[in-house]
């Protein structure tokens, strides 16, 4: 007899497992705890299969018995229920695990990582706060390029022209990541070029007047503040690293024997080892400040702790104190104003270049390009030096080519 809801619903626990059957191989099991299944018995190929169609009262009488239609029909067409679910249940774990998020994250993992910790993190916030909310969920393969579109828009729409950018193309190496590991085949963030406004490129704010910059370094000798800080900027100029470098620098780095600073690859931008050949002036300085500092971890340790280098801003405050305001020159500054003056003087661009340590496309010469030029390198550090001195005394030394 057909169970009806009142039969159902005034159903008690046994101790025992109770069938109570509505026909054609549907039944509702009621367990000694009080739940209540629905199952569907059939046969396939003489075999006696089971499946859940669910609990009750989630799911009632009559919907239980559409499910019960449902698997009925597709069993006249030849297909097990059971294998159909588990193959629709498969499809959905495997669509979930190329998701556009999902190969993100494995992305990550992998290769952004390998940035510095600092970007790596503005990456990841990217894509969770920009990106995955918008098609996070969808198949990799079905991102389309109005998807990234919408996406960099937003970004766009906020004032963050160059982030808008910089997110179409970090979309770009994922799907490219995307393509090695065969999740998808096409890039299609090439498509998107010239969709978004041209970047206004700002550059950090320096001094090229030579006698400006004479000026510069006589009131950076002058400067009575803190030693750390006035050490790290009478090197700063000599020796234009990137100011997060400059400022993290370790006593262990210093190889006073060959007169160079070896940088590890892990507090470089783009995670390679660098050499920055040391000046007679670069190693004055440090000779000096070594009986300040030399006995603790960092060249310029914090003011507060000797467990922790000095606060960029505490660069900033020391220019500003000087004159020097923020429209004239920043602590990252001094990196363009070598490049600019040394390109100048005829200085071979692959030795400039190098010694600035940008970024190599080619991974593999990338590995070992550090010690590129090193022996023309030092020459030009030298007297890059000795140019400073000039501009220091108000006298211009005659160009050094390459």
């Amino acid at each position: 007899m057909p169970l009806t809801d009142t039969a159902i619903r005034a159903a008690k626990p046994q101790s025992k497992t109770v069938r109570m059957f509505d026909g054609e191989g549907l039944y509702l099991e009621l367990a000694p705890s009080g739940g209540k299944w629905w199952r569907l018995k059939y046969r396939v190929q003489g075999k006696e299969k089971r499946i859940s169609l669910g609990t009750y009262p989630t799911i009632g009488l009559k919907e239980a018995r559409q499910r019960r239609d449902e698997a009925k029909r597709l069993l006249a067409n030849g297909i097990d229920p059971s294998a159909q679910r588990q193959a629709t249940k498969a499809s959905i774990l495997s669509r979930e695990a190329d998701s556009f998020e999902a190969v993100s994250r494995e992305w990550f993992d992998k290769h952004v990582s390998q940035l510095a910790p600092s970007y790596g993190k503005k990456v990841r916030a990217l894509f969770e706060k920009k990106v995955f909310p918008v098609f996070g969920g969808k198949h990799i393969a079905e991102v389309e390029p109005a998807d990234i579109l919408k996406a960099a828009r937003h970004v766009e729409e906020s004032g963050a022209v160059e982030t808008a950018h910089r997110l179409v193309q970090l979309c770009g190496q994922l799907l490219r990541y995307g393509i090695a590991t065969g999740r998808c085949k096409y890039d299609i963030t090439q498509g998107l070029q010239g969709a978004l406004p041209k970047v206004n490129v700002r550059h950090m704010a320096t001094i090229t007047d030579r006698k400006r910059i004479g000026e510069l370094l006589r009131a950076i000798d002058a400067y009575g503040g803190f030693l750390p800080v006035k050490s790290a900027l009478r090197l700063a100029p000599l020796l234009f690293v990137r100011p997060g470098e400059l400022r993290s620098a370790e006593w262990s780095e210093i190889d006073f024997e060959n007169a160079e600073w070896r940088i590890p690859a892990a507090k470089m931008k783009m995670k390679q080892r660098h050499i920055v050949p040391l000046a007679r002036q670069s190693l004055a300085i440090l000779n000096e400040l070594s009986l300040y500092t030399g006995h603790g971890r960092f060249l310029f340790p914090s003011m507060r702790t000797d467990t922790k280098p000095i606060a960029l801003e505490s660069l900033l405050v020391a220019l500003r104190a000087m004159g020097f305001g923020k429209e004239e020159i920043v602590p990252h500054g001094f990196r363009s104003m070598a490049s600019i003056l040394l390109n100048e003087l005829g200085y071979n661009r692959d030795w400039i270049e190098r010694q600035l340590a940008h970024g190599e496309r080619n991974h593999v010469r990338a590995a070992y390009n550090h010690a590129e030029f090193l022996p023309e390198r030092h020459r030009m550090m030298q007297e890059w030096a000795d140019f400073l001195d000039g501009l220091r005394s108000t006298i211009s030394l005659p160009a050094k080519r390459g």
